[in-house]
């Protein structure tokens, strides 16, 4: 699904990394194609302080808007630049923030993406001794924020829904965000 899709409204055929049941890797290699797109056209001219705020908002009030359960992050390193926790968010969504966080920091792309890449050939990353599971997390909701020329300089996380729905809001409110920044 495109940036321009809602969050929660992908296709009947689009790869679930949810799902239990076996599925194409062609579907796969598909979703991995859409969200290397999403950070080829997610790239901003720079980034504030003031800019995650103003982030943050429209996360806050998407999440509002359709009552969503969510928790929302946006930090760069460890300086926590935003964070919010809408009705029905849980303290498990803060511990999810921070593994999946970690995990966009350490690979310098969504959460997502690293573990999509990490089934491809069949098996997850998680199942690799190497990968400590109590620090990180390849399910989706982490987004880093690319400056362009420079690369990630935050990550926008959220946690509360299904991983691939945790992606697409934050995709969702990164191309709002990048559009009302065009049109200023």
């Amino acid at each position: 699904m495109g940036p321009k899709q809602t969050a929660g409204s992908a296709s009947a055929k689009e790869f679930d990394p949810d799902s239990l049941d076996e599925q194409p890797e062609s579907a796969l290699r598909e979703l991995i194609d859409r969200i290397e797109a999403e950070i080829q056209t997610l790239q901003l001219g720079n980034f504030s302080q003031t800019d995650a705020v103003a982030l943050g908002m429209i996360l806050v009030g998407l999440g509002t808007e359709r009552n969503l359960p969510i928790a929302i992050d946006i930090r760069r390193s460890k300086h926590v630049l935003f964070h919010a926790s809408l009705p029905g968010a849980t303290p498990d969504n803060e511990n999810w923030i921070k593994k999946k966080s970690r995990t966009a920091h350490r690979y310098a792309e969504p959460s997502l993406l690293a573990g999509l890449r990490g089934r491809l050939g069949g098996g997850r990353l998680e199942d690799n001794g190497w990968f400590d599971q109590t620090r990180y997390s390849p399910h989706g909701g982490a987004f880093p924020i690319y400056v362009r020329g420079t690369g990630p300089v935050a990550i926008a996380t959220v946690s509360g829904l299904p991983q691939k729905a945790d992606h697409d809001l934050v995709v969702e409110a990164l191309t709002l965000f990048l559009c009302s920044n065009q049109r200023s």
